[in-house]
């Protein structure tokens, strides 16, 4: 048999072998499950065939994947990372979440979400037992026609100026999270203070991937939010401090050129609520536009 031969026998065998696993969901009753599943088949094997995947790589992606899983915990989700360093937390999103005019883009939802954060009243300090510069954040939550959405709940988590979450501090308490609803005319405010730029976490799997590839972890300086209000989409967004140098290197390139927003600086004084402050202090102002199901 000629090399020819050879090679027209072996991309045979290989198609025989990607048809039949495909069939194998034929059956599923579920068609979305039957879709997807026979999707992800064809494009998994035809990377193995492209890269021409050898043992020894493939017993290395095991591996690395059991140990994405054993750094997981109720706390830190190294598999959302792995998805976020891929890009593919970002690719969801902009399948899910197609251009729409005047409404807020949406941007990756992180690691660090914790269900049941406290409620916090308009006005009100969630910075407290965080290190950082006091920032006052304000904003509107409107639909795309204009209207004020009045009782919508606004969800907001940030790391404190050394970059790190609440819950990245051993028996620390939750802070700089909360949740908040908009007051009868859509407006919102409260006090944080102002994030830094930090790395994600690199001392697991993801890590070991990113240093392999040259790539820094660092992700500029950012605010969370999710806002929700019934009849409109929930939104996953945030916001990013102008300026800030990380903001061309995201590592899960969540950046979005209508999410960076000016944060101004402001001397000790009287700040909004009639707060005195005894220190430099900053703000920002994000108004916020939901998008319906029926928005073009």
């Amino acid at each position: 048999m000629s090399a020819r031969e050879d090679s027209l026998e072996q991309r045979s065998r290989e198609a025989a072998l990607t048809d039949e696993v495909v069939a194998s969901f034929s059956t599923a009753r579920d068609p979305r499950y039957r879709e997807v599943m026979s999707s992800l088949v064809r494009h998994l094997h035809a990377f193995v065939r492209d890269v021409r995947l050898t043992q020894d790589e493939w017993d290395i992606a095991i591996s690395f994947l059991t140990r994405t899983g054993h750094m997981s915990d109720d706390l830190r989700q190294e598999f959302i990372l792995l998805s976020d360093v891929l890009g593919a937390s970002m690719m969801t999103v902009a399948v899910n979440s197609p251009a729409r005019s005047g409404a807020t883009e949406s941007t990756v939802f992180g690691p660090f979400f914790v269900e049941n954060a406290p409620l916090i009243e308009n006005g009100d300090d969630i910075g407290a037992g965080l290190s950082g510069r006091p920032c006052h954040v304000s904003g509107t939550v409107r639909s795309v026609t204009g209207e004020p959405l009045p009782g919508a709940r606004v969800e907001i988590w940030a790391a404190d100026d050394e970059g790190f979450y609440d819950v990245q501090r051993d028996g620390a308490k939750l802070a700089g999270r909360a949740h908040l609803f908009a007051d009868e005319n859509g407006d919102f405010d409260y006090w944080t203070v102002q994030p830094a730029a930090y790395p994600i976490p690199h001392d697991g799997p993801v890590g070991t991937l990113l240093d392999a590839a040259g790539r820094s972890p660092m992700r500029p300086a950012h605010i969370h939010f999710m806002v929700s209000q019934e009849g409109y989409e929930t939104l996953i967004t945030h916001i990013f401090v102008e300026g800030d140098q990380w903001l061309q290197n995201d590592a899960v390139f969540g950046v979005k050129e209508s999410l960076i927003l000016p944060f101004s600086e402001h001397p000790p004084g009287t700040g909004p609520g009639g707060r005195r402050i005894s220190e430099t202090w900053s703000s920002v102002r994000f108004d916020i536009v939901l998008a319906t199901s029926t928005d073009d």
